[in-house]
């Protein structure tokens, strides 16, 4: 069994995982370098340790921090100010035990570091094996790597994960737990959302995704294709749209969607309450939306719509109304 990884480590090690975590992070790191890390890591107890609190810090932080990372840039020129970019990493690795209790009494797991975003906050991250990893509005999601699996956990919200092979040299498999079952990348770029109903939705871009619900058999869905599974099975599979991922681009795009539809998408994006009347719920919208500024596009609604928008409590409240309806806010 691991020891604790609230264990204290020799300062010797804690700066060997730091330089390795520069050199792994410079954008001239090798194949050759990642075995050879993978070699010191397995030659000893304290390493594989030293390493572990290397992974939960980059998933903490969402990548190596940029101060830390510019020095490995030029070595030879600039030898002092990387020592010193590696002293000051291995006294992040040092402290890292130190927050560990207060990480596991939030509510994480094992090696774990959670990310979440804020209502119209979007957030990408650098994962420990070089994958990407962008956060949708009021997303939260666990990162467990340890020596068998990588692992996230969505909790909420919505992710798109762009996968990258794994530096370990024995293979972990690339999932993601979410709602009543797990996913298993396959090489791949996909997404994933938690809808309010329990479903999860799912769709891939490129590679393929291993769809497995608590209960019930496993399926390959390709790229091109979506679905939406929960613990008891999956759906019928439909073709992938990629304006599911425009939010990456700071966009809604909708193409005849129901302004009941439209409004439900738009209020994750907006504090407060977005409604939409039932006379005008059906209505049929088109375009490219931006979602940093949620109220240009309600003026893009007004103006483009036979629709009025009715704002109370300073426009905490928003109703959306057919045009020959009057109210007072």
């Amino acid at each position: 069994m691991a020891d604790a990884p609230s264990a204290a480590l020799p300062p010797r090690v804690l700066d060997e995982a730091a330089e390795w975590l520069m050199r792994l992070h410079d954008s001239a790191a090798t194949d050759a370098d990642r075995r050879a890390c993978e070699r010191w890591r397995q030659s000893h107890p304290d390493h594989a340790r030293a390493w572990a609190r290397a992974e939960l810090l980059m998933n903490k932080l969402g990548g190596l921090p940029s101060a830390l990372a510019m020095p490995s840039l030029a070595r030879s020129s600039r030898h002092g100010g990387r020592r010193a970019a590696i002293g000051r990493l291995a006294a992040l690795l040092a402290a890292v035990p130190a927050g560990w209790l207060g990480w596991r009494f939030a509510g994480e797991r094992g090696w774990t570091a959670e990310h979440r975003t804020a209502t119209g906050e979007r957030r990408e991250l650098q994962l420990a094996d070089g994958s990407r990893l962008t956060l949708d509005t009021a997303s939260a999601v666990d990162v467990r790597f340890d020596a068998a699996q990588r692992l996230l956990v969505l909790h909420a919200g919505a992710i798109l994960v762009a996968t990258a092979p794994d530096t370990a040299a024995a293979h972990r498999p690339f999932r993601v737990q979410a709602g009543g079952g797990t996913l298993e990348a396959l090489g791949t770029r996909f997404s994933v959302r938690r809808e309010e109903e329990g479903a999860t939705a799912v769709a891939v871009f490129e590679g393929a995704v291993r769809v497995t619900p608590e209960r019930g058999a496993s399926r390959v869905l390709p790229a091109g294709q979506q679905t939406r599974f929960g613990a008891d099975g999956i759906e019928a599979f439909a073709p992938a749209d990629e304006s599911r991922v425009a939010w990456t681009r700071g966009m809604l795009l909708a193409d005849a969607m129901r302004l009941a539809d439209f409004a439900a998408e738009l209020s994750r994006y907006r504090p407060g309450a977005l409604r939409c009347e039932a006379a005008v719920a059906g209505l049929r919208i088109s375009g490219a939306f931006p979602l940093d500024d949620t109220d240009r596009v309600l003026r893009m609604l007004v103006s483009t719509y036979p629709v009025d928008a009715l704002t109370r409590l300073r426009g905490y409240w928003v109703t959306l109304v057919a045009r020959n309806i009057s109210a007072q806010g």
